[in-house]
């Protein structure tokens, strides 16, 4: 008979059995080479019985199917990855001498490195790989579930080592008790010398600040003075206040943002310190610390050195400005997806990403930023942010959801392609995203001429126009089909391909009489942005 497998196999009636029953004796293929017959993320040995495992960290999607002989379901993770900044709370478990079917085995990616090390972390980076093979010079990453692992006989040179990944918690270890004894007294000790060093730094130090919830600072007023020299460097100044750059007693370079209007700044100061105060990551500027005296509202970022993309006193090439494109996406998607509340920040533009002294992109500004509960799929609230980086349903008066940062988000990938404002004229007179968008919905590759002038000519072909696809998907009318940031990091990574975008309803006309429509959009939001922006 042909099982629902597919599996051609031969019985024989057996009469000595304790019990008188059909026996299979003969069947192809074995039941390892069946395609998916263990189900994701489950590995046949033919020299096991069951033949069918789950790999470690992970159980049987449906047990009772598995005790009766049915693998096809296959198994889920346990406990779920957590994905943290950078991967740092996940792993990879290695199986030796195992045969891997490049068919048939769920999204796999075929990458270009140079090291075992290079596809390690670029698995790692993306929160959707799920594992890895280097073999020799090719890198192979997994994007969702893994089928068809089979497990061979561990002195089989014909295996690949398999890399799944799996969180920290699951990993073995075995330590010898009086290992852990001897490092838990010497922690104790260490922890005891540096409280002494810490009481004597603080006497030293008295009164330069106060230690707040968490990792935040409450700093004094004539302190934060003291270390901006009275403000008298003036990095920057947006509505609601001017930045100033000072150094801690540490020597320690830090942003102050001094309010101007406690009237209109009080709620964007407690936006700001509630949002970014509770979290970290690489890709978003890390806020210090706050003072609260009388009227007086400041907060204490880090200091970065390389300022505003639009800003930098240093050239930037295109693989610093793909690299900014990138870590951005990163430092939204993170906002988005992995903080408990989701975040939209609802001002991204070029003056609200600063780069570090590595050039690293880091999102800053939350003072607009509005919180959405897990349970909210979108929120209404009041036209903020700036004029040209605006999502249409916003200027509509409807709700918006993240996909109101995606639009900003494509408009910053053209200012970043182009280095010019996106709501410039060209030489003769063409709005530039509109003449991008036209080229790129006719599927024509020439975007090059698009290319920032001081560049020469100096970039990726592939990557310019992968860029300016993404920018053109992330502004299109309908937020539905704007890709989440997730999905963006993939693209600008080349994990996953960019399809031809359709050209966005609202830039028709949009070129030789740009004047006009400009006149309409600016109407729209002149009169709701004029305090916020």
């Amino acid at each position: 008979m042909i099982d629902k497998t597919g599996e051609y196999r031969q019985f024989a009636w057996r009469e000595n059995f304790p019990e008188r029953r059909w026996i299979a004796n003969w069947m192809r293929p074995e039941q390892c080479e069946v395609p998916n017959v263990c189900g994701a993320f489950g590995t046949c040995n033919q020299l096991k019985t069951p033949f069918c495992n789950c790999l470690q960290g992970y159980e049987p999607r449906v047990s009772k199917n598995w005790e009766l002989g049915d693998y096809t379901d296959g198994c889920i993770r346990n406990p779920p990855l957590r994905c943290g900044v950078g991967g740092e709370e996940d792993t990879f478990l290695s199986i030796k001498a195992m045969r891997i079917s490049f068919q048939d085995t769920g999204d796999s990616l075929s990458l270009d490195v140079g090291n075992d090390k290079e596809c390690k972390s670029t698995c790692l980076r993306n929160c959707s790989c799920t594992g890895y093979v280097f073999d020799g010079d090719k890198c192979v990453v997994w994007i969702g579930e893994v089928y068809n692992l089979q497990q061979l006989v561990s002195d089989d040179n014909r295996g690949r080592v398999f890399h799944v990944r799996i969180t920290k918690s699951r990993k073995a270890s075995k330590i010898n008790v009086w290992i852990v004894v001897g490092s838990v007294g010497g922690f104790f000790t260490l922890l005891g010398m540096v409280t002494v060093a810490k009481l004597q730094l603080r006497k030293r130090n008295v009164g330069k600040y106060n230690r707040a919830a968490g990792d935040l600072m409450v700093f004094k007023y004539k302190d934060i003075r003291k270390s901006t020299k009275a403000f008298s460097e003036k990095l920057g100044e947006g509505g609601f206040g001017s930045v100033f750059r000072g150094t801690l007693p540490n020597s320690r370079a830090i942003a102050v943002k001094k309010l101007k209007d406690l009237k209109q700044g009080e709620k964007q100061f407690r936006a700001e310190v509630s949002t970014i105060g509770q979290i970290q990551h690489i890709n978003l500027v890390r806020l210090q610390g706050f003072c609260i005296e009388g009227e007086r509202r400041l907060l204490v970022f880090d200091y970065m050195k390389n300022g505003s993309p639009k800003n930098s006193d240093v050239f930037l090439d295109w693989k610093a400005r793909y690299n900014i494109m990138i870590g951005t996406a990163r430092g939204l998607n993170y906002l988005h997806e992995k903080c408990r509340d989701c975040i939209i920040h609802c001002d991204i533009k070029p003056d609200n990403i600063l780069l570090d002294d590595e050039f690293n992109a880091k999102v800053a500004d939350f003072g607009l930023a509005k919180l959405l509960g897990r349970e909210f799929s979108r929120v209404l609230t009041t036209i903020r942010g700036t004029r040209g980086y605006l999502a249409p349903e916003w200027i509509s008066g409807g709700a918006i959801t993240v996909k109101a940062d995606v639009f900003s988000y494509g408009k910053l990938l053209f200012e970043i392609i182009s280095g010019r404002r996106n709501m410039d004229l060209l030489d003769d007179g063409d709005y530039f995203p509109a003449l991008v968008a036209k080229k790129i919905s006719k599927g024509e590759e020439g975007v090059m001429q698009f290319l920032d002038e001081k560049l020469q000519g100096q970039a990726d072909p592939s990557e310019v126009f992968r860029a300016c696809r993404v920018a053109c998907w992330c502004i299109q009318d309908d937020e539905k089909n704007r890709p989440s940031m997730g999905i963006v990091i993939q693209f600008l990574e080349g994990i996953s391909e960019v399809e031809i975008p359709p050209f966005p309803r609202f830039l028709q006309g949009f070129t030789k009489d740009f004047t006009d429509h400009s006149i309409v959009y600016q109407d729209l939001t002149s009169e709701t942005t004029s305090s916020d922006s």
